[in-house]
């Protein structure tokens, strides 16, 4: 007869709910996944993963391109739209089947179907939405302790502009297109929205970005998004911000838009349309309404320890609400399980996760921008260092970038970095530690950075904070 109680069950196995299940097992817990879809959620399969083996193929494709460039020739450069969604295709399946061998080897029951909470500590399950992997459990009811809802979250869906797959696509349609669209219309300068115009522009797509906010990529540094966005349109992305598409004509195998900016009306054909407006918490058929779960613009509220009002249910990651990022979700997963092991972990610090966004030139930030240090009255030294003074940056060809500081004056402490500019999303870790480290510029200034490195200009914006900047 096959089991049915755990100590916990997790509802969801993208990057929080399987790290959590592996976290479990590892610390003694009988544990148990409920997925209705495919293993490693979104991020594995729709979202992070895939993305970024469009964003390597893009990369190559645009090194090829510019051969001459480094003294190489590449003739008769071209692509095959369907080869490369198949190898991004691939790398998804790799890293599913890579969390189906985690959790067989760290014995973690998965339960196939979608799951429905009847009452701490109760579960119903029902038929999922794909055939069940192999030794899964079916529909039933099952037990656990500490149930944790890791549902993740899916696109949001603006009236009038709802994607029809064909025409008007969200990122689940974007990442397998048929063929490389001539022109191309996306709403949202977030994440999502940006790596996508990237991607397809790169690709020989004409991009418009409408977004509605003053900034691209809202919740970057200003001087930041103001660099990146200067790189976007000189690659040819056209850029509509304190826009908002107000309509969308369909027409056999293109979309008109109506946008509205600074009191002007103006309309762009495009092929496709990528509605990149954000998403939205599954917090829907759950149960978790009916249970009297507190939730809040369509996230479930927790403390730092991943706990809801309800004693024995929890929540972790983009159902939890925002930043809605897959290391963000692992963390808080991790957090949320040792908690209830009792082991006592730090509480999640928002401002202590970075950031990134896979777009050429590449974005990454941790901590506070300066807008946000100068409201809350912070007296601030502020360093920079670009990457045209940097050598490897140069024999890279990559000599366009720029590296940005934050220190609070008075104690020295490293309020916030931010960085645009080639591999920065490989960098951005090295701040992210020492802010963890509570590391002060004397530390940074004293540490010995390799040469010749991009890593290196980490050290000389510091140095350019307290004046002392080398290379400059």
């Amino acid at each position: 007869m096959a089991e049915t109680s755990f100590d916990v069950l997790i509802i969801g196995s993208g990057p929080g709910g399987y790290v959590t299940a592996i976290r479990a097992a590892q610390l003694g817990f009988k544990t148990a996944v409920v997925e209705r879809d495919y293993l490693g959620g979104i991020c594995t399969n729709w979202g992070c993963i895939p993305t970024k083996a469009l964003l390597r193929s893009a990369e190559i494709f645009h090194y090829l391109q510019h051969a001459k460039d480094y003294g190489l020739k590449a003739d008769n450069v071209g692509f095959d739209a369907g080869a490369i969604v198949k190898r991004s295709r691939g790398v998804a399946k790799r890293l599913a089947d890579g969390i189906a061998f985690l959790f067989k080897k760290n014995k973690v029951q998965v339960i196939w179907g979608e799951a429905n909470i009847d009452a701490p500590g109760k579960v119903t399950v029902k038929a999922g939405k794909s055939e069940a992997p192999k030794g899964a459990l079916g529909p039933g009811s099952y037990q656990a302790k500490h149930i944790i809802v890791a549902t993740g979250a899916r696109p949001r869906v603006l009236p009038g502009l709802e994607p029809d797959k064909k025409l008007v696509w969200t990122y689940f349609e974007a990442m397998v297109p048929p063929s490389i669209p001539k022109s191309l219309l996306v709403i949202g300068s977030g994440a999502i929205g940006i790596e996508f115009a990237s991607f397809y522009r790169t690709m020989g797509a004409e991009v418009t970005v409408v977004e509605v906010l003053p900034q691209i990529l809202p919740v970057e540094d200003h001087e930041i998004q103001t660099f990146a966005r200067k790189s976007f349109e000189k690659q040819g992305i056209k850029i509509l911000t304190n826009a908002k598409v107000t309509k969308l004509d369909k027409k056999a195998d293109s979309v008109t838009a109506t946008i509205e900016e600074g009191g002007k009306t103006q309309q762009i054909t495009a092929e496709r349309v990528i509605s990149a407006v954000g998403v939205t918490g599954n917090i829907e058929n759950l149960g978790l309404e009916k249970l009297g779960v507190k939730t809040e613009r369509g996230c479930v509220v927790i403390d730092g320890y991943g706990k809801t009002n309800v004693p024995g249910i929890y929540a972790i990651g983009d159902v939890a609400g925002p930043p809605m990022l897959a290391h963000k979700a692992e963390h808080e997963g991790v957090v949320c399980v040792e908690a209830i092991k009792g082991l006592h972990p730090h509480p999640m610090n928002k401002l202590m996760i970075p950031g990134c966004t896979y777009c050429a030139p590449q974005i990454a930030s941790v901590g506070l921008t300066e807008q946000a240090a100068k409201e809350k009255k912070i007296d601030i030294r502020v360093g920079r260092f670009p990457f045209v003074g940097n050598g490897k940056a140069i024999a890279l060809g990559e000599d366009q970038g720029l590296v940005k500081v934050i220190f609070d004056k008075k104690s020295g402490q490293l309020l916030g970095a931010h960085m645009v500019g080639a591999e920065v999303t490989e960098l951005i870790q090295g701040y992210v530690v020492a802010m963890n480290l509570e590391t002060t510029e004397e530390e940074l200034m004293h540490t010995i950075f390799p040469h010749p490195t991009l890593s290196e200009m980490m050290k000389e914006a510091v140095l350019d904070a307290y004046g002392r900047v080398l290379n400059m």
